[in-house]
């Protein structure tokens, strides 16, 4: 009987499962990524940033870094079409490289992003902000001010005084909104599936309302070029959606 050396055992390599599954998620994470700049793509096109022209353009001039000038807009049916375009690719990612065993999860997880993190928050959002410039003028009236001889200070902090009604009102509207959206998703899976969902909410799911900040620092610091650029992280952002997306199902991670 022969018997094999101890050397050729140390020659073999471990099985980690949790490297192959980081492995795995850094993939999803870049058909996640795809699809969310194929669809900033197709919105930068239909904005007049034609990408045609793009080798051409300056970066300072692209659409993803431009501050002044014609500058990307950037509203509630492009955080849907990015959205839109990170899950179908965070998706597609998850259905190549992940576990097939994994995919109801996924599906389960689209519904829960663009539902219950996007469309729901978005629509309270917006109502509230058109309730709220309807009303405008007779909130701010109630509004208190301060007097002062530093012109400067006065300034800023009325301003900021002002900003505190539709700020309040915009992050009470999107905590409803993920909360709302959240039950109406974890509902809707629990019709399809026949089975309890029971889809806790995550510090990832306020990623997509990164535009709803930008609204908040407008109202605060008008005129001040901050807004736009943290508009410009928007896609970065929109990015979690379809990340989640693909990797529902898989356990553990370091990612």
């Amino acid at each position: 009987m022969s018997v094999t050396p101890v050397s050729q055992f140390n020659n073999i390599k471990p099985f980690h499962p949790d490297r192959q599954q980081d492995n795995t998620k850094r993939k999803i994470l870049a058909t996640a990524a795809l699809g969310s700049a194929a669809a900033f793509g197709i919105i930068s096109h239909k904005q007049g940033f034609k990408i045609s022209k793009l080798a051409k353009t300056p970066v300072k001039d692209w659409a993803l870094f431009k501050i002044k000038g014609k500058t990307l807009q950037i509203e509630e049916k492009e955080v849907m079409g990015l959205a839109g375009g990170s899950v179908v690719g965070g998706l597609a990612g998850g259905a190549l490289f992940d576990d097939k065993k994994n995919f109801k999860s996924k599906m389960q997880e689209a519904l829960s992003q663009l539902l219950g993190n996007v469309a729901v928050p978005i629509l309270c959002v917006g109502q509230t902000s058109k309730y709220y410039k309807k009303h405008e003028d007779d909130v701010l009236k109630h509004v208190p001010q301060i007097k002062g001889e530093n012109k400067g200070f006065v300034k800023y902090a009325n301003r900021a005084l002002k900003a505190v009604p539709p700020v309040g009102l915009t992050a009470a509207a999107l905590g409803v909104g993920i909360i709302g959206g959240n039950k109406v998703s974890n509902f809707i899976n629990e019709k399809i599936s026949g089975k309890k969902v029971e889809r806790h909410i995550k510090g990832t799911d306020f990623a997509p309302h990164v535009d709803d900040l930008c609204l908040a620092i407008t109202l605060m610091a008008p005129g001040t070029p901050v807004g736009e650029v943290i508009a410009k992280t928007i896609p970065a952002f929109l990015t979690v959606p379809g990340y989640q997306t693909g990797i529902a199902g898989i356990k553990s991670s370091h990612l």
